[in-house]
């Protein structure tokens, strides 16, 4: 086949699902000899864009804003410059913007594809993600979505292409190095002397904290001796939400056994010595990238069975998969899993290999 020029757009190159994604596609594209294009505003991720061969042309095609209507026809020339074989969208307002382009196009239209990352609200302005020629979808979970909200949309049109983790980035049996272990022990002493539960998430009333302290009193009130780790939830503008998480904390006793904090880098190590890891969401996520990392390295998943994370439990790790709600049944099944242990699946079959190698032959079937 002849090299195919492939444009995505996005809002931004800044950390993220959507944001590392594109880059996955784009380096895949380079690596079978096509052309990656990405239009977004730029970001931390650019410089690593262009050193694994994408191009990157610069338009604020994220900025809500009636301004941003301006960029039309600056997308417009762009994609006319370029002549791309195919155009993936992966956020509303781009899509949106590439559906006025079009429009006034001159020459051979691309083809469309978009991704739908997300669960987003059902309505006119998130409807423009089902009207590309192909729809990848990120998990049934996310195609059940759009059939439901969307039932005019043709089932044919959609794709199932699961994200996926690279099974090299989370080794089943990593053990942290002795210093990284020493220096965890220094900065959390909290932490040291009991078994481990770790919640990674961003610090948002949806991500299940409550759940997840209610859930630490409950074990310890069993004999259990756990710490947890909510990882993440401390964030700019957070504050007071954190401040409510320790106040519970501290109703229910368990206060000197939890370390709240930032972002951090180093999720393979803290998978690595952690007892449990927990998804408790109580608004269902389109995927559940967390349950595929913790079960790669080996270490047990407990969560509501719902959204994308159940979606992966049922089909990982259904020991692991509770009963949106039940508090009763959570205490259960952690007990459970921290006395018997079962092993996760030795085999992680959505991995990053796999999303590239389907995304690129679904764009090499459009244009065949």
């Amino acid at each position: 086949m002849r090299p195919l020029s492939v444009v995505q757009l996005l809002p931004a190159l800044e950390a993220g699902g959507v944001e590392r994604s594109t880059l996955e596609i784009a380096a895949a594209l380079r690596a079978r000899g096509h052309r990656a294009v990405v239009i977004s505003a730029g970001g931390r991720l650019l410089p690593e864009l262009q050193a694994l061969g994408g191009e990157h042309i610069t338009l604020d095609i994220g900025r809500k804003s009636l301004r941003t209507l301006r960029l039309v026809a600056p997308l417009r020339e762009q994609l006319q410059r370029i002549a791309p074989d195919i155009v993936h969208v992966r956020s509303r307002l781009p899509a949106w913007l590439l559906e006025f382009a079009l429009r006034g196009y001159i020459g051979k239209r691309p083809h469309r594809v978009s991704t739908v990352h997300g669960l987003n609200s059902a309505n006119r302005y998130s409807r423009i993600m089902t009207r590309a020629e192909r729809v990848i979808c990120v998990s049934q979970t996310v195609r059940d979505h759009v059939l439901h909200y969307y039932p005019r949309t043709d089932p044919a049109r959609l794709q199932v292409i699961e994200r996926g983790i690279d099974p090299a980035d989370y080794p089943r049996g990593f053990s942290p190095s002795p210093q990284w272990q020493q220096q965890f022990a220094d900065a959390y002493p909290a932490l040291q002397g009991g078994r481990l539960l770790l919640l990674p998430a961003r610090g948002t009333r949806l991500k299940g904290h409550r759940d997840a302290i209610t859930l630490l009193a409950a074990l310890r009130d069993a004999g259990e001796d756990v710490r947890l780790l909510l990882v993440g939830a401390q964030q700019a503008g957070r504050e007071s939400y954190v401040a409510e998480l320790w106040a519970l904390a501290k109703r229910l006793g368990v206060a000197g056994h939890l370390a709240i904090t930032a972002q951090r880098s180093d999720l393979r190590e803290l998978y690595a010595v952690s007892a449990l890891v927990l998804q408790l969401s109580n608004k269902p996520e389109s995927f559940g990238r967390t349950v595929l990392e913790a079960l790669s390295v080996g270490c047990p998943v407990l969560g509501w069975a719902h959204g994308g994370v159940g979606e992966l439990l049922h089909q990982l790790y259904p020991v692991g998969a509770v009963q949106l709600g039940d508090g009763h049944a959570l205490l259960r099944s952690a007990l459970q899993l921290l006395d018997l242990q079962p092993p996760a699946p030795e085999q992680i079959p959505f991995t990053l290999a796999a999303m590239q190698t389907a995304t690129v032959a679904l764009y090499e079937q459009l244009v065949a």
